[in-house]
């Protein structure tokens, strides 16, 4: 075949448009088009390759950290089969999606950057936004991005490309290995002109594969869950990404095995199915974190077994606990000693299924199971009611919220106390359904994410759940929701503060130090003055929302229908009360107290701290 001579930028975008990947028979382009802002660093390369190709959609962003988030939420929404790549200049565009790369590969979402570098040929330096280093010239800001990507390369030659870009989609589309994949493009390199072979440029589908697990660690599986007497399933984002609720359903209705989920694996089943102990760990139902710490074996379904879902490895306290971890990633599959089945999460659950044939967990098992799911609805009854205030606190505000909201319909968070409120609270009825970002609980995520998710789903109505603090670090998307004409529903909930960080000062003694929106008060030299005044309906309405501002319950109510009528990005904003918090519920969490203290409510907290340490597992 001819060659085929093009710039290194216009051959990445003709390559990309011809990527795709396939799984259970269907096909579809991985890429959805290409998120970005120009500077001198990428416009006369990537930007004008995108200009030659407008079938490969150019998306406009207002800030280069956000479209990351965006890419990384629509490839969630997607169960990792399709994403965007996301393009910048070189210096502060490059390094502004730093953060958001991170949390892609944290969360193992599929991602490709594609940062603009300095000049390879080197005889321009040191050019605008760049940094020099006296001990090398082959280091750039973009640097920053090699711990916090699972594939990274400087292409300094035109033709480096014709093996690098296979490598790239080789980890964007691996289920195990997925994450940020950073492709530093030096700017003059952009620019230059190769014969590329055509081949290169060929359609090509990746097949995504549902790996199986080794047979006779499957059946030893299968027999320690026989032998079992209190297991418990801790479903993760595995049982998500693989589709496999309809299994681990039928898996946890035959056999009885109670089921909880991490935040990543939250809507793995109905609220209401019968198994379902709900939310895991320190932001966890106390059915869960009980029969957690009561098993004598955990089986682990695509959980990471971060922190939280493990109360700083607190949650298993059985003397001799065993565990088995279903994942597609050997790594997590052999966290805690397991019997590690490396494979997709829903072959596996379906395979374990049919060994286990006529098993089923003691009458009184199962029955403590059902009894948990009935009390924590009523539980969560009486925080949706709670009729506080005004201000009224946030569990009413996401009851009301989880009212309005369709079965099909999403809700999506990231940072401060709502994760920890939603994981407990939000009434899931779709796998769908609930969407947050708690790998690296990044602020600024949501409304960015939010419009990931419709861009992903624009049949669903997403719920942005957003707290003041969040908000006013990144709200610059809602104007390319405008601009693109996908509506978000947001509900901006104004507690003055960073509410999660204030309880947590004041769980290790601290009293909230810091973490209140106040003026900074003249006679204590301190931020414990008057309350900062800020319109927010005001600020999302300059941005092009529309926007309703709610007092209490009733008229909150009455916004988010409003809002379902709107045709355009609404913002609902209600101010709630920062102290009054849903509990938490037989769990702890690791955060170190100071060791030494002249203040007594600090002293006192270090001895909770030291009485929970005692309870942890070892690292193994």
């Amino acid at each position: 075949m001819a060659n085929v001579r093009l710039t290194m930028a216009q051959a990445i975008i003709r390559f990309l448009k011809n990527q795709y990947v396939e799984r259970d028979g269907r096909e579809r382009a991985f890429f959805a088009g290409c998120w970005g802002i120009f500077g001198h660093g990428n416009v006369a390369g990537i930007g004008e390759a995108l200009q030659q190709n407008p079938d490969f959609r150019y998306y406009l962003t207002r800030n280069e950290q956000a479209m990351v988030h965006l890419a990384a939420a629509f490839a969630k929404m997607n169960d990792r089969l399709q994403t965007f790549a996301c393009t910048s200049s070189i210096g502060p565009g490059a390094t502004n999606m730093v953060t958001a790369a991170a949390g892609a590969t944290i969360n193992r979402l599929p991602v490709l950057l594609l940062p603009g570098d300095i000049f390879a040929r080197r005889n321009a330096a040191p050019v605008l936004q760049q940094l020099e280093q006296t001990y090398t010239q082959d280091i750039s800001v973009n640097d920053c991005f090699k711990p916090i990507s699972r594939y990274w390369d400087r292409i300094s030659r035109p033709e480096q490309i014709i093996a690098s870009l296979p490598e790239a989609m080789r980890i964007l589309t691996s289920p195990a290995e997925t994450g940020a994949v950073t492709l530093s493009l030096p700017q003059d390199v952009q620019a230059e002109a190769y014969d590329y072979p055509a081949e290169l440029f060929e359609k090509r589908v990746w097949q995504v594969p549902r790996p199986r697990p080794d047979i006779e660690l499957l059946q030893q599986a299968a027999h320690w869950i026989r032998e079992a007497e209190a297991p418990i399933i801790i479903a993760g984002g595995g049982v998500i990404y693989s589709q496999a609720s309809e299994a681990l359903a039928a898996l946890a209705e035959h056999s009885g095995i109670p089921v909880a989920e991490t935040q990543a694996g939250k809507g793995a089943l109905r609220y209401n199915h019968p198994q379902s102990l709900g939310a895991m760990g320190v932001t966890g139902t106390p059915g869960a974190n009980i029969l957690a710490r009561e098993a004598d074996l955990v089986i682990g379904v695509g959980t990471r077994y971060s922190d939280f879902t493990t109360a700083s490895k607190t949650a298993f306290q059985h003397p001799e606990v065993r565990f088995i971890n279903i994942n597609v990633a050997e790594f997590d599959a052999h966290k805690h000693a397991a019997l590690a089945l490396v494979g997709d999460a829903r072959v596996c659950l379906e395979e374990l299924s049919s060994l286990l044939a006529g098993f089923q967990v003691s009458a009184e098992h199962r029955k403590r199971a059902e009894t948990f799911n009935r009390e924590w609805d009523l539980e969560v009854s009486r925080l949706f009611g709670l009729e506080h205030g005004p201000p009224i606190s946030q569990s009413e505000v996401i009851g009301a919220v989880n009212a309005a909201a369709g079965p099909r319909d999403v809700v999506l968070g990231a940072a401060g106390s709502l994760p920890g409120d939603l994981h407990k609270l939000w009434r899931t009825r779709d796998p769908k359904g609930y969407h947050l970002e708690y790998g690296y609980s990044c602020m600024g995520y949501e409304i960015a994410g939010g419009l990931g998710v419709k861009m992903a789903a624009p049949d669903r109505e997403v719920y942005v759940m957003v707290g003041d603090g969040s908000y006013l670090m990144m709200n610059s998307e809602i104007v390319t929701s405008i601009q693109e004409h996908y509506k978000l529903i947001i509900v901006l909930m104004d507690n003055h503060g960073f509410s999660s960080i204030g309880g947590l000062s004041q769980a290790v003694g601290s009293g909230g130090f810091g973490t209140r929106y106040r003026h900074r008060h003249p006679a204590s030299g301190q931020l414990d003055g008057e309350l900062l005044p800020v319109d927010f309906a005001a600020n999302a309405r300059s941005l092009g929302a529309q926007a309703i501002q709610a007092a209490d319950l009733p008229s909150l109510k009455a916004a988010l229908e409003r809002a379902k009528d709107e045709k355009r990005t609404t913002v609902v904003v209600i101010e709630t009360d920062p102290e009054q918090r849903v509990p938490g519920y037989e769990s702890w969490w690791d955060v170190p107290v100071a060791e030494t203290s002249e203040i007594a409510s600090v002293r006192s907290a270090r001895e909770v701290y030291e009485a929970g340490r005692r309870r942890e597992r070892p690292p193994i």
